[in-house]
């Protein structure tokens, strides 16, 4: 068994993961993450970006191929190991927003650093630091049902900041978002990525989302690719054009 790169702190090899349905989402993925990089997966629906995020992160292991966080290989972990390196180490954005329904906004932005021990005073002020960060540090007190969606969203990207992850996660997450929200809150979690040195995996399929990363990968039915080709696309006179992504 081959060990990873040294400056890679995120590294996989011929990764596949097949659906229950017998659909194949991973076919010999293969990638490396440096420290500190953000790392955007690109695609379409359907091209296996939220089946690679799921291995790279451990929740889902791969049915074949190997995954090494920090040189340690994260495929050979059991559940207890890989729990605690997502409960330690990673953090995790939704395209949907999740919260606890009976705890208040900073309660669920503080509750990764509370199950790690942290001390609820301390996990306040981490919590509360971001969450006026991302523009909601009057709703701090409120519960799930009193927020807005793009309001929820800021909560679970406040509670993936909060406990400064070593790899940050992020699965569409500015998905439920109107324009304006989508662009701070970007601009704010990779401002905070780069300031505290967070590696960021990031799955969309948003051009304008993905020109924020450091560097792409693109995938197309679940193998990396270099160049996507899109459907043919009828212009205003009527004639046909292929639009290319690279």
């Amino acid at each position: 068994m081959e060990a990873p790169p040294d400056n890679d702190v995120l590294w996989a090899r011929s990764l596949h993961f097949t659906h229950r349905d017998g659909s194949p989402a991973l076919q010999g993925v293969s990638l490396g993450v440096r420290e500190g990089e953000i790392l955007a997966v690109s695609g379409p629906r359907g091209s296996g970006k939220t089946a690679l995020l799921r291995c790279l992160s451990g929740l889902t292991p791969a049915q074949r191929g190997e995954v090494w966080f920090n040189s340690v290989p994260v495929h050979t972990m059991g559940p207890m190991p890989r729990e605690r390196l997502r409960r330690d180490r990673f953090g995790w954005i939704d395209p949907a927003p999740v919260l606890v329904p009976e705890l208040n906004a900073w309660e669920n932005a503080a509750l990764p650093l509370m199950l790690r021990g942290t001390g609820r005073r301390r996990a306040r002020t981490a919590a509360v630091e971001w969450l006026e960060r991302l523009d909601i540090g009057d709703r701090t007190r409120c519960r799930p049902h009193e927020l807005t969606q793009s309001e929820r969203q800021r909560v679970c990207v406040a509670r993936a900041l909060a406990p400064a992850p070593s790899v940050l996660f992020a699965d569409e997450p500015t998905a439920p978002l109107h324009r304006a929200d989508r662009a701070h809150v970007l601009r704010t979690l990779t401002t905070a990525a780069r300031s505290h040195g967070i590696t960021v995996v990031l799955a969309t399929h948003d051009p304008d989302t993905a020109a924020l990363a450091d560097r792409t990968v693109t995938l197309l039915d679940g193998r990396r690719v270099n160049t996507v080709h899109l459907p043919p696309m009828a212009d205003s006179e009527g004639r046909t054009a292929c639009s290319l992504s690279v």
